[in-house]
C-alpha cells in the first residue's frame, strides 16, 4: 500500500530508539522497527513518485540504520533516523535530493555535497569567468524564501591556483554547494508534508538546470558529453 504522510507512531519509536539505543532493546523491538522501515520506506517511494512528474530519478537509496561505529567516537549502534537520496538520471542531470527523518531534526537538502575534483575545479573556473547566473537563481526571492543561504564547506582562503582577492572567491572558495530546508515535527507529521517536500524540490530546478549545464561543457560551451 501506497504510503503518503509519516505516522506518529514511527517518530515515537524513533524516539525511544534514541534512549534506549542498545543492541538488547533494539532486538526486542526489532519487529516494530521493520513494520516502521516499510511505511517510512513507502513514503519515499511516494516521494520518488512525485518527483518523476518534474524530474528523471535512477535510484532512491535508503541508508541503514546501523551504524559503522569504526571510526567515530559515538559507540551508539543506531541511527535515530530515518533517510534516503534521489539520484538523478543520466549524465546530462546533475544533483541530488537527500530526505532525513528525524523527531525535531527533520530536512531535506540538495545540490552538490561530495563533488569529485573535477567537477569542483569545473565549477570554480565557471564561477571565476562569470557568476552572474548562480547569483541570480540564489538571490531569487522565490528561491531563498525555500531555500534559504547557499551552504556546504569551504577553504579558508582561496582554492589552489585562484586569487583570493577575485570578487566571486565567496563562491569560489566553496567545497560543497548545497541547500537545506528544515521542518518542524508538525510539519512532518500533516497530510502536507510530501506536497511541502515536492514543491521544494520543484524550486531548486533552476539550480540544477544552471549546474547540469555548467557541469557537461566546458569553459567554451562545448559539450562534455557524448
Amino acid at each position: 500500500m501506497v504510503n503518503t504522510t509519516v505516522k506518529k507512531e514511527a517518530f515515537d519509536f524513533l524516539k525511544k530508539l534514541e534512549t534506549n539505543n542498545n543492541r538488547e532493546w533494539f532486538a526486542e523491538h526489532k519487529d516494530k522497527y521493520k513494520l516502521h522501515e516499510t511505511d517510512v520506506k513507502s513514503f519515499y517511494g511516494s516521494v520518488m513518485e512525485h518527483l518523476n512528474k518534474h524530474d528523471q530519478i535512477e535510484k532512491l537509496k535508503m541508508f541503514r540504520i546501523y551504524r559503522d561505529v569504526r571510526f567515530s567516537k559515538d559507540k551508539t549502534p543506531y541511527k535515530s533516523h530515518f533517510a534516503g537520496s534521489f539520484s538523478r538520471a543520466g549524465a546530462e542531470r546533475r544533483g541530488g535530493y537527500y530526505l532525513r527523518l528525524k523527531p525535531s531534526e527533520t530536512f531535506i537538502a540538495t545540490g552538490f555535497w561530495d563533488p569529485n575534483k573535477e567537477d569542483l575545479h569545473r565549477i570554480r573556473k565557471e564561477l571565476e569567468v562569470d557568476a552572474s547566473n548562480f547569483r541570480k537563481i540564489i538571490s531569487n526571492t522565490d528561491f531563498k524564501k525555500t531555500w534559504g543561504e547557499l551552504q556546504g564547506d569551504a577553504v579558508k582562503t582561496a582554492p589552489k591556483g585562484f586569487d583570493k582577492e577575485h570578487q566571486e572567491i565567496d563562491l569560489i572558495r566553496q567545497k560543497q554547494f548545497i541547500f537545506v530546508r528544515n521542518f518542524s515535527d508538525k510539519e512532518v507529521l500533516s497530510k502536507d508534508f510530501l506536497n511541502q517536500v515536492d514543491n521544494s524540490f520543484k524550486a531548486i530546478r533552476p539550480y540544477f538546470d544552471l549546474m547540469s549545464s555548467i557541469l557537461t561543457t566546458n569553459l567554451n560551451g562545448e559539450s562534455l558529453i557524448g
